[in-house]
């Protein structure tokens, strides 16, 4: 079985990492896998991502045997040619993903999910920053994204200390969007994925756009950069279709474009 499981359904490219007896921690066989089908996820095809794993975790980061074994690569290689390209690929991706985060996430594993557009969790998952436990910093763009979601202070003792986030309180927190019972984890996820496919998707890249953009602009080049963004939107078939629709009364029905 590979590594990284891919199926497109109803216009969702959905990318399930799956390697459970490993608690789907990466290896680098597994983060080129999922960098591949994160680019194969470019297809028109394709309006949104849901990335899941199997099992009971989401991913337990990376796999601590692989930097045990004989020829362990460097943190400096795992880092550049196996995480940083996933995350870089995610906020590159011009269509939401989302992360359906079903079990622990831990380490790189968390940090992966919190870089995606939209987090949602199950009521028995769990988010922890594992890297202090062994000596290392945190990594996969944790140190950029975790304190935008919660804040400077609580990053850093949650980054120093270790602690796990229960789904319930990383809701509280702002770190992720909403969490789902268990029994309709799968379903509700999902259909986040699902609506978000269906709606007008060249105008949702823009605004992931805008927003990552915001994290370095002053308000003027934000500013700036809106005007330019609006302008590209208001050019779309999907902008002429949902004001149509709003004229006419119907449901629109956007094609992406």
């Amino acid at each position: 079985m590979s590594s990284v499981l891919f199926e497109i359904l109803e216009g969702v490219g959905c990318l399930t990492l799956n390697r459970p007896e490993k608690l789907n921690s990466f290896n680098g066989e597994m983060a080129l896998n999922l960098q591949k089908m994160l680019d194969d996820c470019r297809s028109d095809e394709i309006r949104s991502v849901y990335i899941t794993g199997s099992g009971k975790a989401f991913s337990a980061g990376q796999d601590i045997e692989e930097l045990t074994g004989p020829n362990p690569p460097s943190t400096n290689k795992i880092l550049a040619e196996h995480f940083n390209p996933v995350v870089i690929k995610i906020k590159a991706l011009e269509k939401p993903v989302v992360a359906a985060v079903n079990g622990v996430a831990a380490g790189a594993g968390a940090n992966i999910a919190l870089c995606c557009d939209v987090v949602v969790a199950s009521k028995s998952a769990a988010f922890i920053q594992a890297f202090s436990k062994i000596g290392l910093i945190p990594d996969s763009g944790g140190t950029y994204f975790l304190p935008r979601l919660i804040g400077w202070q609580k990053a850093s003792a949650l980054m120093m200390l270790g602690e796990k986030v229960g789904a319930e309180e990383a809701e509280r927190l702002g770190m992720i969007y909403k969490f789902f019972e268990d029994d309709e984890f799968a379903e509700s996820s999902f259909s986040i994925a699902k609506k978000l496919a269906q709606m007008p998707t060249t105008g949702l890249a823009y605004t992931k756009k805008a927003l990552l953009s915001s994290f370095t602009n002053t308000l003027d080049d934000q500013l700036r950069l809106e005007d330019q963004l609006q302008q590209l939107a208001s050019e779309t078939h999907d902008y002429r279709e949902g004001v149509q629709s709003f004229i006419e009364k119907r449901k629109p029905v956007f094609n992406g474009k």
